[in-house]
């Protein structure tokens, strides 16, 4: 199909030059030393923390990033490739938990393991790691080790790691690196990528910067996102979002490519259309996606290199009609835009504070929709039937036509969603589809293997992990 656009293709070289223009005339701050010296080596105007970069060095740069990458597994089954076609990341960033029983509640280290499970389990979500939910049950100086020990106990599909400081994301690295055999094969592959969050207006803080260095020094893969709040810490004009975020990217773009010339990035445009009654965060206005699709075509269009889009998110604070109709709104529109990796999927509310076990699933029917929309009229379905309607005629029926007989399991069923009639609802209980949803997601769970390791593995995490504990014991 051809993919959703929100702006002339002639618009993409505009927002392209008056980027450059910000980008060599206001530039941007880089709040890491290491870093400063980077661009001053390869000779950007470094004033202080302050970076202008030329349009020529910022075009050069450009043309070295790859249109794909191989995101590597453990299990080789679940390899993907970013770049062709779209994969779909786990929700990120929730401080609270809609749990099983319909409560709204800090999350715990075990619902951080259960949303790796069912990440695991389902077929629709391609990825797991990130930060599902916060587990406010665990030590803040410690949770990285556990949050990764818990990834790589319960799945070995593609990992997303976490941002945080560089020692804490040091310490994902050289998990994952024992996980899959030593540094040979981990710094060979790419095996992890990880968020790189813009402070907009034009900022790059410390912690950001420094999980980018250790990430890309060892081969794995950054996802530069800026979150402008379009009327609040950015323009409230879209164009004048976008070209800003499109700034942003950019400058984190050069910097990569500094580093490790050739190394995949991934440009992912977060933008939101604030509530201008409030200033405050407001994830189901339309305008949110309008603005990054604009985005999303630059990336895509304009640059070639992959693509990230924040999709599933609602400001609604149950699975109720809003978070259907606001998550369905942004799924639908960073699938069909084109973008090649879906952030924020499944299972968001609460503008990303809550994430639920319950919309989690029904999510994942959202996006076997639409990725059924997505593939339009193809195969069988593009054959005119000619003979078969002269055959038919006026009267009859078609069930037992061989076309009809040979494909008739292959339409498009849904997962949680009742088709039949009141009847035969009533008979199953008479339950709605959010009740189904979390009959799934306890099956899921009960289903799951206590462990996806061998113990010779698990005890080498624990290992690493009670190290690394002491060692952060004795810097306090």
């Amino acid at each position: 199909m051809k993919k959703i656009e929100t702006i002339e293709p002639e618009m993409l070289s505009k927002i392209h030059r008056a980027s450059l223009k910000i980008l060599e005339e206001t530039g941007v701050l880089f709040h890491h030393d290491e870093v400063l010296e980077i661009f001053k080596y390869h000779g950007a105007n470094v004033q202080g923390k302050l970076v202008k970069l030329s349009p020529e060095l910022v075009e050069t740069i450009m043309e070295k990033v790859p249109t794909t990458f191989i995101w590597k597994a453990r299990n080789e089954i679940y390899t993907r490739t970013l770049g062709d076609g779209y994969l779909l990341q786990p929700a990120a960033g929730a401080v609270k938990v809609h749990d099983l029983d319909g409560q709204i509640r800090e999350g715990t280290l075990k619902d951080y393991a259960n949303f790796q499970k069912i990440y695991q389990a389902g077929d629709i979500y391609d990825l797991v790691g990130m930060i599902p939910v916060e587990p406010k049950d665990v030590d803040p100086k410690l949770k990285h080790l556990y949050m990764m020990y818990e990834i790589l106990k319960h799945t070995d599909k593609p990992v997303n790691g976490f941002m945080t400081t560089g020692n804490q994301a040091k310490a994902q690295l050289d998990m994952m690196e024992i996980a899959v055999g030593g540094q040979k094969i981990f710094e060979s592959n790419h095996y992890m990528a990880v968020s790189i969050g813009v402070t907009t207006p034009l900022t790059y803080s410390w912690d950001p910067l420094e999980t980018m260095l250790a990430y890309v020094k060892r081969n794995q893969v950054p996802t530069i996102l800026c979150a402008p709040l379009a009327g609040v810490t950015s323009p409230y004009s879209m164009l004048g979002t976008a070209v800003l975020q499109n700034a942003e990217i950019l400058a984190g773009i050069v910097l990569v490519q500094l580093l490790r010339p050739g190394h995949p990035v991934v440009y992912c445009p977060s933008a939101v259309a604030a509530n201008m009654r409030t200033c405050g965060f407001s994830t189901g206005a339309p305008e949110s996606m309008l603005i990054n699709i604009a985005n999303i075509q630059m990336g895509l269009d304009y640059y070639h290199i992959p693509v990230r889009a924040m999709s599933g998110f609602t400001d609604a604070k149950i699975p109720d009609f809003q978070a259907g109709a606001e998550t369905m709104q942004n799924l639908m529109l960073g699938m069909l835009s084109g973008a090649h990796l879906l952030n924020e999927s499944v299972g968001i509310l609460d503008n990303i504070l809550t994430v639920s076990y319950e919309k989690t699933i029904l999510d994942g029917e959202i996006i076997s929709r639409i990725k059924r929309i997505s593939q339009g009229i193809s195969g069988v379905d593009r054959d005119f039937c000619v003979e078969s309607i002269q055959r038919v005629g006026h009267s009859g029926s078609y069930l037992t036509e061989s076309m009809t007989v040979k494909n008739c399991r292959n339409r498009w069923t849904p997962t949680t969603s009742f088709w039949g009639s009141q009847e035969d609802w009533e008979k199953t209980g008479a339950v709605d589809a959010a009740h189904r949803a979390n009959q799934i997601a306890c099956q899921l769970l009960s289903d799951a293997p206590d462990f996806r390791i061998d113990t010779g593995l698990d005890g080498e995490l624990l290992r690493y992990i009670e190290y690394e504990s002491q060692l952060i014991s004795d810097r306090i």
